[in-house]
């Protein structure tokens, strides 16, 4: 029966006004919230639905502070077996590793496991984080894993040797056949994830989390600094209420020229 790892990472949620702090050095997170990549949910709802067809277990992995058990257990409470937590005294708060110093505690934890457990059949990650969006770090841990690789996954079908995924081109669809062990980028689409039901979240309050502590690597990159894009301003004007409004919404689509 297959095991099944997929490794998530804590984001702000979509959509979230992003404010800086006063250096412009980091995020402020104090008005955010925070939720899991929305690719690595896809891969989370993928690794519970090959278990449910296929058996065996599936773990879900972070790399982030002590806030990032949050998305842990959310995991666990729509199906995920186990649950580790990668973590070190720097990563507080938005603070951040970059992708080789990230990509190298997590292929030394996943090593750990597996040298104690057995190998991982099947090790997802998102296509990309939905933050810094580096299209690094699943394909940094395969190659130190000595693992084959396809990113923009938008299908798998898992066999006893070998696993086929899909990914869309501009002519239609690539076809991969990788021989297991292997690593997948999954992307946004692939399945509907589930909900987690009151069951789920009571289980998941419970749930034990393995941690790990890692020492970071000397990077490649260095973060300066950060600035938000340009606001669009737009302005709404009042046309007027009621029948009043009428012919001023008639002009309006004359000048569109849509009358």
């Amino acid at each position: 029966m297959p095991r099944i790892l997929v490794c998530v990472k804590r984001v702000p949620a979509p959509g979230a006004r992003i404010t800086l702090t006063a250096d412009h050095t980091a995020i402020d997170v104090k008005n955010l919230g925070f939720t899991t990549s929305p690719h690595e949910e896809c891969a989370v709802e993928e690794a519970i639905r090959l278990v449910e067809l296929h058996g065996g277990s599936a773990t879900v992995l972070t790399l982030g502070p002590a806030e990032a058990e949050e998305q842990l257990r959310y995991a666990v409470s729509v199906g995920v077996t186990t649950a580790v937590h990668v973590t070190h005294p720097s990563l507080v708060g938005e603070s951040d590793w970059d992708p080789q110093a990230t990509a190298a505690a997590l292929a030394e934890v996943i090593a750990g496991i597996e040298a104690a457990d057995g190998p991982f059949d099947l090790i997802l990650f998102g296509n990309e984080s939905a933050d810094a969006g580096g299209f690094q770090v699943g394909v940094r841990v395969a190659r130190k894993l000595g693992r084959p690789i396809v990113n923009g996954i938008k299908s798998i079908t898992l066999g006893e040797t070998a696993v086929t995924a899909q990914r869309e081109s501009t002519s239609g669809f690539e076809v991969y056949n990788l021989p297991l062990p292997a690593v997948l980028g999954v992307k946004e689409g692939l399945n509907l994830p589930r909900y987690p039901t009151l069951p789920g979240r009571l289980k998941s309050k419970k749930a034990p989390v393995a941690t790990s502590t890692v020492e970071p690597v000397a990077g490649g990159l260095v973060t300066e600094n950060f600035d938000n894009a340009a606001e669009l301003v737009v302005q709404t004007t009042m046309l007027g209420t009621g029948e009043a409004a009428a012919p001023a919404i008639v002009d309006l689509i004359e000048r569109l020229g849509l009358l």
